[in-house]
């Protein structure tokens, strides 16, 4: 047992031993980088998995968003400063890429239930300008997709799914109760992250779905003019499971040196940040958008072909969490009937949500996730330029107080979880 290395929620948690030895067969391999059949087999996977009849990657979430949103300005004809709605309580990732299409974010306010958009809220702040839904699955738990929907053919809303949190997950409507269908296929367009912290990881990626023919032309046509990130950047990206493995875990804890090192390769550029300081601003950096290079979706493949396995060791990590935090102050997700959760991350309500995450990481070396401490995360996001305004969202501004999250992922072992049951209950 390593003393040093922590229980960690982030820090690449998806990789395995497999994974590691593609990064490091990559690594040497520049060839492989940029062009290879691999991104080809991942589209095809992909549209396998979801049902869906185009599937378009790219370099993350947002270069997807993106790319979105472009080719529906050709097949919608979005015009500059159009509405879009989406919800608070999300990472910036979502309304950047609004910014930078020229559009006009729109917030909404989200539930205490399911963490996702509030519908009646959504009814409210409709606007004759208001064109595009955009519903986010939060933590990997699907939206009222019924409701969600009804609004939309009311107020004649383009839907889009924001999937980056759950892969996996499915949604049984009203009109089909006997059939169970994953997300991303109940909307015009749907998008996933591959980013290093969700349901599957490259450490960066996305893709984009859809069954609309016009605009998976468009979104084929976007995905060329994007074109490929450079060399470098990609080789980050392979080189990030291969650094934390080896040089960030192992001595995390120890005098705080795996930290140190994981800040210092970051400043300078030996790894990319989750999120840019452009991000944080507004800013567009220049390796979004781009295409998804040969060498990621190789990644990706392999990740895809473990979401099973990934997908059912999250469920029996939360059947856990239920069942041993069950009687405590701490207020647990809610089960739907129609809904299948993939458990991206069990996330708990407490009043000191806070101080649990602190005292987690200084006294236990147990890393809680804290999405979200803000409306819009991370928490030293300018809010005026994602155009948020203190009050436009108040349950998310509180949400994002009492919120903490545990982890599911792969890697997380029964020992784990009873060593974050045991600390929790401390605050019984």
């Amino acid at each position: 047992m390593n003393y040093f290395k922590p229980i960690s929620i982030s820090l690449s948690p998806n990789v395995e031993k497999d994974d590691l030895k593609i990064a490091l067969n990559l690594i040497i391999r520049p060839w492989l980088w940029r062009k290879g059949k691999a991104v080809k087999e991942l589209e095809e996977s992909f549209k396998i998995y979801l049902g869906v009849k185009y599937a378009l990657s790219f370099n993350s979430g947002r270069s997807s968003f993106f790319a979105i949103l472009k080719a529906l300005s050709e097949t919608e004809r979005l015009e500059s400063g159009v509405g879009v709605l989406l919800q608070a309580f999300t990472c910036n990732a979502v309304p950047n890429p609004i910014l930078w299409a020229g559009l006009n974010p729109m917030y909404v306010d989200c539930n205490n239930d399911d963490f996702n958009i509030d519908a009646n809220d959504l009814r409210n702040k409709i606007r004759p300008n208001s064109r595009v839904l955009v519903v986010q699955h939060t933590f990997g738990m699907p939206a009222n997709m019924d409701e969600i929907r009804k609004i939309c053919a009311e107020s004649n809303l383009i839907l889009i799914e924001d999937c980056a949190h759950s892969l996996g997950s499915e949604y049984v409507s009203a009109g089909s109760p006997q059939v169970m269908r994953k997300v991303g296929a109940f909307s015009k367009v749907a998008f996933f992250s591959f980013s290093r912290d969700k349901v599957i990881s490259s450490v960066y990626g996305g893709m984009a779905v859809t069954n609309d023919d016009k605009l998976g032309e468009a979104l084929r046509q976007v995905q060329t003019e994007f074109g490929m990130p450079n060399s470098f950047w990609t080789f980050q990206q392979i080189f990030h499971p291969i650094f934390l493995h080896y040089f960030v875990l192992p001595i995390y804890s120890f005098l705080g040196l795996g930290k140190i090192f994981l800040v210092l390769s970051q400043v300078f550029h030996i790894l990319s940040k989750a999120v840019s300081w452009k991000e944080k601003r507004g800013e567009r950096p220049d390796y979004f958008p781009r295409a998804l290079p040969n060498a990621l979706a190789i990644m990706a493949l392999n990740q895809l072909g473990k979401i099973e396995k990934f997908n059912l060791h999250r469920q029996k990590v939360a059947e856990y969490y239920y069942k041993e935090l069950a009687g405590t102050q701490f207020k647990l997700p809610k089960k739907f009937a129609e809904r299948k959760h993939v458990f991206l991350r069990f996330t708990v309500m407490h009043k000191e949500a806070n101080e649990i995450i602190y005292e987690a990481w200084h006294k236990q070396n147990i890393l809680l996730g804290d999405w979200y401490t803000t409306p819009i995360a991370p928490f030293d996001t300018k809010m005026e330029e994602m155009k948020y305004k203190k009050g436009m969202c108040p349950n998310a501004e509180y949400l994002s107080k009492i919120t903490l999250n545990l982890p599911t992922h792969i890697n997380i072992s029964q020992s784990d979880a009873e060593r974050i049951v045991n600390f929790l209950r401390k605050w019984n």
